[in-house]
């Protein structure tokens, strides 16, 4: 699988450091001057991405090849919208809790865009944006945050592990085994290694 969908992948997924600002949630909160992420810097955090083709995603073959290297069995579709999605703004919230998951969180944005935020090893945040046809995987353990940016849309596949658990854990919650697997993982330099043919 090797240098998989990576062509572009700028095009549909950026990431930066962010301010200590408190306004609105949705907009990109760059610092100044603007502090910029690689995607070699979100491998060591153990953070695996692809661009692929969104509007070929039933039949594409990369989607396939990625799906079954990694055991991704499950599937689904969400659109996260004030239109679509029933307790909007209760979600909104919820989602962008700082929280962590005892499995990987795979997101793959089909249409619209958002902004998945994640603590680097100092603790500082990354916000990344994903557009159409970028897939994201974060690590269980990574504590992170989800928001929409100010288009308010995006429709993304979910994959997953077998059965979906959905359960956030919100920080702290330090104690976790992922959470400890997962710091562990970053202080023994593990991700980017062999971190999962990403490139």
């Amino acid at each position: 699988m090797n240098n998989i969908a990576m062509e572009g992948k700028e095009d549909v997924l950026e990431a930066w450091y962010m301010d200590d600002s408190e306004e609105d949630q949705r907009l990109p909160h760059h610092r100044e001057p603007k502090e910029f992420v690689s995607f070699d810097k979100l491998l060591e955090l153990g953070v695996v991405s692809w661009r692929l083709n969104a509007d070929a995603y039933e039949t594409d073959e990369n989607l396939r090849k990625i799906r079954e290297a990694r055991g991704y069995s499950y599937m689904d579709i969400c659109e996260v919208c004030p239109e679509k999605l029933p307790n909007y703004e209760a979600k909104i919230k919820s989602f962008f809790e700082e929280h962590l998951h005892t499995d990987e969180e795979i997101r793959y944005c089909l249409d619209g865009s958002g902004y998945f935020d994640l603590r680097d090893e100092n603790d500082r945040w990354i916000r990344v944006a994903v557009k159409k046809g970028g897939l994201i995987v974060l690590p269980a353990g990574l504590y992170h945050r989800f928001t929409l940016d100010t288009n308010n849309y995006i429709k993304a596949m979910r994959l997953f592990v077998g059965e979906p658990v959905w359960t956030p854990y919100n920080r702290p919650h330090d104690e976790l085994p992922a959470r400890k697997e997962y710091v562990e993982s970053l202080s023994r330099k593990e991700f980017g290694t062999h971190a999962v043919e990403s490139h």
